[in-house]
């Protein structure tokens, strides 16, 4: 078996420095047009934004463009999974600071809906925008407010271990409150009111103090939100 020479040691890590390097600014060239198709979906919508729109955003040939994406719609899905990624996350970290589960729970659903009532344009993409695309939106829909219902299902689970709620479904709780907030939000898109700010004093009465036992430690609740 051959030695490796100075000279091939040096070839191999140049080589994957390299590699390295293309790689990152592969990031970077995603990156750049997601955000472009972000902002180009939420201002004209999915079928009148063009592929040579975005890439004239991002400076690309078409060709460029579809280096790495293989098509507008799989464009507009990596652009939902980005933002529902990053609300996700959001509502977990909105979640985490609360001492009670159950108020971590109503931080994380306050967060979602002032976070969409805040970009418009964002709320239209992750819920309107993709209708007319038929089924492949639906299961894209239905996998987002997964991600949603998941952080808001944890918060209520350990809920319900701890006292503060009785024994439910929370599964079936936390895509009512989903289902909730996408009216609001949805009605406010097309209506313009109320807004979600408005909406959310009466969201929390309804939702949240119709599971709350009465010496579950409301007050601790308050404390959070205080806080």
């Amino acid at each position: 078996m051959r030695e490796p020479t100075d000279w091939s040691v040096g070839s191999n890590r140049h080589d994957s420095l390299m590699r390295a390097l293309m790689a990152v600014q592969s990031e970077t060239t995603r990156e750049r047009i997601l955000e472009a198709a972000e902002d180009a979906f939420g201002e004209r919508g999915y079928h009148e934004t063009l592929v040579e729109d975005i890439a004239g955003r991002t400076s690309l040939s078409k060709g460029g463009f579809y280096f790495h994406f293989p098509s507008k719609e799989d464009l507009f899905f990596a652009v939902i999974d980005r933002l529902a990624n990053r609300l996700t996350r959001r509502a977990g970290e909105a979640a985490a600071k609360c001492v009670s589960p159950l108020a971590g729970a109503e931080a994380a659903l306050t967060e979602v809906l002032t976070r969409l009532g805040r970009r418009r344009r964002i709320a239209k993409v992750l819920l309107v925008q993709g209708y007319s695309m038929g089924t492949a939106f639906e299961k894209k829909r239905v996998e987002v407010y997964g991600q949603f219902a998941a952080v808001i299902q944890d918060g209520l689970d350990r809920a319900v271990a701890a006292g503060e709620i009785a024994p439910i479904n929370t599964e079936v709780v936390a895509r009512a409150w989903l289902g909730a907030v996408n009216e609001i939000v949805v009605n406010w898109i097309y209506r313009g009111t109320p807004t979600p700010t408005e909406a959310l004093p009466v969201l929390r009465t309804i939702l949240v103090g119709g599971l709350e036992r009465p010496d579950s430690g409301g007050a601790r609740r308050a404390e959070d939100h205080d806080g």
